[in-house]
């Protein structure tokens, strides 16, 4: 996972990057984010050198991204269905 802080984080430079994202075979999902980050790039990549090579050769060339933090991810779980909670039901 990347997550990728823009300046300014007005509309166009939001969609802007989010157009160049898309455009990245590497990049999975793309997640538009409150907070902190502007940005969650899920990505795939065969390794922590094709890692480094997306993060410094693709994404800091961009003059708008002021900030990216990268995560590996060494597990994942996840739920195939989600059972909505009946109303009052919080157990």
């Amino acid at each position: 996972m990347v997550a990728v802080r823009l300046r300014p984080p007005d509309r166009a430079v939001i969609e802007s990057f989010r157009t160049f994202a898309a455009s990245l075979p590497e990049v999975l999902s793309i997640f538009l984010m409150s907070g902190s980050d502007d940005f969650l790039l899920h990505i795939a990549v065969a390794d922590n050198d094709h890692l480094s090579g997306f993060v410094l050769d693709r994404l800091t060339q961009r003059k708008e991204i002021v900030d990216v933090r990268t995560s590996v991810i060494f597990s994942h779980f996840r739920r195939p269905v989600v059972t909505p909670l009946a109303p009052g039901d919080r157990s």
